[in-house]
């Protein structure tokens, strides 16, 4: 990857959902945008806060799709990261910015 590009893989997502109040929601139902968590598999030489392997939260309008050895993957750039995972927070709700 080049400059401040990310290679990110979707994570899987479950199929239904539940409401606070305990209802079903299937996954057909089209609710507000909603982000999308990924996975960090290549970063570019400028991208100062993401490595690879982290996880980070995009919004899926902000992307480019292109297909490597049959598995797809998204092309973004590290300004279009809203959030980053932190899997051992010492501090705070394990997500930085």
């Amino acid at each position: 990857m080049l400059h401040d590009r990310l290679l990110v893989r979707l994570l899987p997502e479950k199929g239904e959902r539940r409401s606070t109040g305990g209802l079903v929601i299937p996954d057909t139902v089209k609710m507000a945008t909603r982000l999308l968590w990924g996975e960090v598999c290549g970063a570019g030489t400028s991208a100062r806060h993401v490595k690879t392997g982290d996880r980070v939260l995009f919004n899926p309008e902000d992307q480019l799709e292109v297909e490597l050895q049959a598995e797809r993957y998204l092309v973004l750039r590290e300004r279009d990261i809203h959030a980053v995972a932190n899997e051992s927070p010492q501090q705070g709700t394990g997500l930085y910015l």
